[in-house]
Parts: C-alpha cells; structure tokens; sequence
C-alpha cells in the first residue's frame, strides 16, 4: 500500500534536526547553511573565524536557525570539543556535512613534501576525522547521515587548456587526489556504517569560481565553454543537493556521489 498523501509533504523536512556543517560560511557553505535552515534544521557551523561568521549571517543568524561553534578540523582534539559543545548545547546531530577544506601549493611540477602532505590532510584527513568523531553520536541516536564534499577534479582530470591565460587558477594534482579519495571514503564507510543506520553519500561540485575569481572574465569564458548548461554554478544551485542528502527523501541512499556540475564530467 502506498504512503498517505500527507507523509510525501515532509519528505523534505528538517525540522527537529540537527546538522553540523563545516566550512559553513565560504563561498559554497554560507548557501548550504541557509538551505537547510530554510527547510527547518538547526545548522551548527563548526569554524575557526567568529567574526567572519558574524560577517555572513548578521545578526539574525540565531533566530533564523543558524549557530556557531568554534572549531578547527585540521585538531582531533578540537573537533572533539566542537562535537561534544553542540551535542550539549542543541542536542544530539543527525547530519554531519563536511565541508572545510585546506591546502597550499599550485604548481604541479613544484609542490614541496609538506605542501603535497598538507593538502591531502586538509582535503581528506580533516574528512576521515571528523567521521571517526561523530560516530559516538549517530551510534547514540540510532543513525544518522554523513555527507562528504569532493570535487569534479576528484573524478576527472582538469583540461590544461582552460588555464593557460590564467595560470595561477590551475587545479594542482595533491587536491583532485584528495578529492578522489574522499569519494573512496564515502563508499568504504557506506558500507561500514549500514549495520548502524548511518548514510553516507558524496555531493561533487563543479565549477563553482568565488567572487574574486569571477573577476577574470577570460577564465569565466573557459569555463563556461566547457560546461553544457553553458554557464557556471551559482552557490544555490548546489544548497538543494544537501537538502535531499539530509532529509527523509534519502533514507534508501547510501554510497552515491551526487555530481552537481552543469554537466562538466559528462563529457
């Protein structure tokens, strides 16, 4: 028999629901944030800068559903503190979305040891740790949603040509491998984590170049050529593909990455 009516209405409620982001208030998550708060969650953006958040959500932040806690990825003790003041402060997360990244480092020919080690660290080690962190309380609640942020560079190989007016854009090798390695982490600890009611997916941004970027109208054209929407991505065209991974619409989703691209990796 099917679902009443009335049970289709909510798939997409986040109401009562608890999500730690992140890499809350960057080009990407700032509109991340405000998706899932919009459709009810507690957002809980986990950062090192306050007064940035403070720059980005003003200060209506709290009352439209969206917090801060200070905490920085790239310390396990650090993430533990940030994990454990939210559990206290709003209760026990049904979403952990990780977003943050860090790295240095351009050029392909040229990165140092610490550089290459650095970026993966930042791309991928912050990943698996706040994963391993979080566990304690989805396993707590009886399940829960992880969801993992990669990149199109973490599942093809950039196009050298679209760089050669704006060298210092260059996607380097250590970021796409990390980024791959992301998507690798998702399927392992999909199936690690079904026994526990856990889902973990990937959301794969395309090319979403920040506003400083967007300054350099003859990269913006390389892009835009090469994506078959014809243009680049704009920080909501993405919010919506968390909104779904967090809701009740994915429940039987597990392991998948979600590439939102404009169609960039199809070709």
């Amino acid at each position: 028999m099917p679902a009443s009516p009335a049970a289709y209405t909510t798939l997409f409620s986040l109401q009562d629901h608890v999500v730690l982001l992140t890499g809350g208030y960057g080009h990407l998550g700032r509109a991340v944030a405000a998706g899932l708060a919009a459709h009810g969650a507690t957002v809980v953006v986990i950062g090192r800068r306050p007064e940035t958040f403070a720059d980005v959500f003003g200060a209506d932040a709290a009352a439209e559903g969206i917090h801060l806690i200070e905490g920085d990825v790239a310390d396990t003790a650090s993430v533990q503190a940030a994990f454990r003041t939210a559990r206290e402060q709003f209760g026990l997360p049904s979403v952990l979305i990780n977003n943050a990244t860090y790295g240095k480092g351009n050029q392909p020919e040229a990165l140092t040891d610490e550089e290459f080690a650095f970026t993966l660290d930042g791309a991928l080690g912050s990943t698996y740790r706040c994963i391993r962190e979080i566990l304690p309380y989805l396993r707590e609640r009886g399940g829960g949603k992880i969801i993992n942020v990669a990149s199109m560079y973490g599942v093809v190989a950039p196009d050298f040509t679209a760089y050669e007016a704006t060298p210092q854009f260059t996607n380097p090798p250590h970021y796409g491998a990390a980024k791959a390695g992301v998507i690798q982490l998702t399927k392992y600890f999909a199936s690690y984590l079904a026994a526990d009611h856990i889902q973990v997916n990937c959301v794969t941004p395309g090319a979403f170049p920040s506003a400083p970027v967007q300054q350099h109208p003859e990269f913006i054209r390389e892009l835009e050529r090469r994506i078959p929407l014809g243009r680049i991505g704009r920080p909501e065209d993405l919010a919506g593909a968390f909104v779904y991974l967090s809701s009740r619409a994915a429940d039987f989703v597990t392991g998948h990455n979600l590439i939102v691209d404009g169609g960039w990796t199809i070709r």
